[in-house]
């Protein structure tokens, strides 16, 4: 099973995913989109933060359900709790040290999260 290294740009917030990543989800609610997030969804038994843990941020915003989390330093996204699958991590594939997005070309799946109430059925 593939492993990955994920940081932010300074580096303090560091975190370990393992799984294959062969389908990444794009959302264009307004935070998605804003900061070009390309999701990954990851169970707890895969996802292991190796640093930074106090230096993480939180935002939340609308139903206050999803936490955004981000370095407090740099200002990088780094993961998600999102509202729509709150159990599990949704890392931002493009902060992912050792994954080349344009190598891999993973599948990438556009989700409406404008209307989100209206689109959640499809997300899988």
């Amino acid at each position: 099973m593939p492993r990955y290294i994920g940081s932010c740009h300074c580096g303090i917030v560091r975190f370990e995913i393992e799984g294959v990543i062969d389908r990444v989800t794009e959302c264009n609610c307004s935070i998605c989109h804003k900061k070009g997030i390309l999701h990954h969804r990851v169970t707890p038994d895969r996802f292991r933060l190796l640093s930074g843990e106090a230096n993480l941020g939180t935002y939340q915003f609308g139903s206050k359900v999803a936490k955004h989390h981000f370095c407090k330093t740099c200002g990088i996204h780094v993961l998600t709790r999102a509202r729509a699958a709150p159990d599990l991590y949704t890392v931002n594939v493009r902060v992912l040290d050792d994954y080349d997005l344009a190598l891999e070309s993973p599948e990438i799946v556009q989700f409406d999260g404008r209307h989100w109430e209206e689109n959640i059925a499809s997300l899988k």
